[in-house]
């Protein structure tokens, strides 16, 4: 066999995403300052969500869980890998297809079941046009997924993981675009998405026809493979995608107060960037590799590869953390405070930003556990469990908000996230040596939590004693940027000095990957 090498597919999974992130950030920023917080942010939140909604089930959630782990394992066994993506490539275009369709002709449906609050008021009509226009966006990413897949399971993680790149520079110049020529910023946006998705299925296709792999579009036909994958993608679809559902129940929740779902929006958008660097990418390698390793029977180098991934994950996701509950007002008010966007915008996000970074380590470990069952084709175990955390998140979000009001959807969120995380860590219990941490993992996680904990009472103390240089113009992205530099130099510097990790290790596992 061999072996896919995981921590430099960390790091090259991890710069791509990291990459695609701060674009992200300059995308969300042109977006709070061009429209900022309000009804029209509000009906735009809504309409893209309702395509990244499916394609979290069809593509990175369902088809992946499913196809990932099939498709390695006949590849590492030779047993006909390109006719089995042939085979998924037609059935999952024709799917694809058929429900962008129906999501076109029931569109006013889809908004009023993700986002009810909005009927009777001018966001609803906004929403349901920018949908039409947004939602062909599932078919080319859809189609991009199994592209990826293949990509990923072969160890080529680079092109992949710089598709999504290119959404965002298609959407930071088309609103650059229309704020230069003078039309409205909101309609170059969304526009531009549908095309953005064209060119990231371009990059992936012909990055896996390089790979050889040439597939081309066919009817579908029902074999008894498609069958076996269908069955497992099924329970897969809620399994990947519960965070996307209980984002849509939020969204249920926060449209009953206007612009509460741009706050959540923004919220969510700064904390997913540690989520994506750290929870896609050990997703995107683990599972592949976890499915060659238990095919041969290699139990000990699961579990080695499952404890360094664990290991990766908290050092990256628990500083995020720590950050987060210091410092939210700052990080929220230099990114996102101009244009349309003022200060009690800002204050109202870094509360959800904290709330939210309660839940992240939650959803990066979801990110980890998960791999243990789908390597095992295993879909129908985190299906259940996926259940029982939407119903806590729909409980707590509808059962708060005359509490707390808008807050109730991250505050549900967060603490569906853990609950999740439990039921994952109790049903891996009994699948043997491969899904239990060794004793490095042990030992590091603790010393992890103590240099990130102390590292944020450290920015807690630096912004305590000025806060008000963060307000200044000219001065707050420098102050901003001296926290995040003190931070990493004092995260890192306390991390050596604890033996939370080895710099050193970094470097030789880089060089020999």
């Amino acid at each position: 066999m061999k072996p896919i090498r995981l921590l430099s597919g960390f790091f090259t999974v991890g710069f791509w995403t990291l990459a695609s992130r701060i674009l992200g950030f300059a995308r969300e920023i042109l977006l709070t300052a061009y429209i900022g917080p309000g009804p029209v942010m509000d009906a735009f939140v809504a309409a893209f969500r309702l395509p990244n909604l499916f394609r979290r089930f069809f593509a990175e959630g369902a088809f992946n869980a499913a196809f990932v782990p099939m498709f390695s394992k006949r590849l590492e066994g030779g047993e006909d890998a390109h006719g089995l993506a042939q085979e998924a490539f037609s059935l999952l275009g024709a799917v694809v297809l058929g429900l962008v369709a129906l999501g076109m002709i029931f569109m006013p449906v889809l908004v009023w079941a993700t986002a009810a609050g909005f009927a009777g008021d001018g966001r609803f009509d906004m929403a349901v046009g920018y949908g039409r226009i947004v939602f062909p966006y599932i078919l080319f990413m859809s189609l991009a997924a199994l592209f990826s897949g293949i990509l990923n399971a072969t160890g080529r993680f680079a092109a992949a993981a710089a598709a999504p790149v290119l959404l965002n520079v298609f959407a930071c110049g088309a609103m650059i675009a229309g704020a230069i020529v003078g039309g409205a910023v909101i309609d170059w946006l969304v526009w531009v998405i549908p095309v953005a998705g064209i060119a990231q299925l371009a990059l992936v296709w012909v990055a896996a026809e390089r790979a050889g792999f040439r597939l081309r579009p066919g009817l579908p036909r029902v074999t008894p493979r498609m069958r076996h994958l269908v069955r497992v993608a099924v329970p897969a679809a809620l399994a990947m995608g519960v965070t996307q559902v209980n984002l849509v129940v939020g969204q249920l929740v926060a449209s009953r107060t206007e612009t509460a779902v741009s706050w959540l929006f923004a919220a969510d958008r700064l904390y997913q960037l540690p989520l994506g660097v750290v929870g896609i990418a050990v997703g995107i390698v683990l599972l592949p590799d976890l499915s060659r390793r238990l095919r041969v029977g290699d139990e000990t180098g699961a579990r080695d590869a499952l404890s360094r991934a664990g290991e990766f994950t908290l050092l990256l996701t628990l500083p995020s953390t720590a950050a987060f509950l210091a410092v939210p007002l700052p990080l929220v008010s230099v990114l996102f405070e101009r244009g349309a966007t003022g200060p009690e915008d800002s204050a109202a996000i870094a509360v959800a930003v904290a709330i939210y970074g309660v839940g992240l380590p939650a959803f990066v470990l979801q990110k980890l556990l998960q791999p243990l069952y789908f390597a095992r084709e295993d879909t129908v175990s985190p299906f259940r469990y996926a259940v029982v955390a939407m119903a806590i998140n729909a409980g707590l979000a509808f059962g708060l908000y005359p509490l707390v009001g808008w807050l109730a959807p991250a505050i549900a969120a967060s603490t569906a996230g853990w609950a999740m995380v439990v039921l994952l860590a109790l049903g891996a219990r009994g699948m043997g040596e491969a899904a239990r941490f060794d004793a490095r993992f042990r030992t590091r996680s603790l010393r992890i939590a103590l240099a990130s904990a102390l590292m944020g009472l450290c920015l807690w103390a630096v912004v305590r004693a000025a806060p008000a240089v963060f307000g200044l113009p000219g001065w707050r992205y420098a102050a901003l940027l001296g926290l995040i530099a003190l931070g990493a130099a004092v995260y890192f510097a306390l991390g050596q000095m604890l033996g939370a990790f080895r710099l050193s290790e970094m470097r030789r596992a880089l060089r020999r990957g």
